[in-house]
């Protein structure tokens, strides 16, 4: 049943206009660690990740957010580098984790956020 949900969201997701998802709300915004940019770097190295930066990737994140303020599901954009897009997708349902802001209206909503990993060129 989970995997179901998964593969609903991800559906949802490819169509969705990125560029037109509102932000997400954050009450406090998400503080990357150097631990988190250094297995962001060791994975793009040892997978051959393409990296637009030699010493920075961004990844863009969708957020379904449920009509309570939970996350129902996070989807990576496709930046060619799986591991990595895991990660800032499983990142950012963590540091969403009772930190977003209260939000109007009822139902479910997508949103956008994005994280950047960076580490000494």
């Amino acid at each position: 049943m989970i995997l179901a949900l998964l593969v609903l969201a991800a559906a949802q997701a490819v169509t969705l206009q990125w560029d037109t998802l509102p932000a997400l709300p954050y009450r406090a915004a998400p503080q990357i660690t150097p631990d988190m940019s250094s297995f962001v770097q060791r994975e793009a190295v040892s997978r051959k990740c393409p990296r637009p930066q030699a010493s920075a990737i961004t990844v863009e994140v969708a957020v379904l957010v449920d009509q309570r303020g939970g996350i129902r599901t996070t989807v990576p954009r496709a930046i060619g580098c799986p591991t990595v897009e895991q990660y800032a997708a499983a990142l950012i349902a963590g540091f969403a984790l009772n930190n977003l802001l209260p939000r109007t209206g009822t139902g479910e909503q997508w949103y956008r956020t994005a994280v950047t990993f960076t580490w000494p060129a």
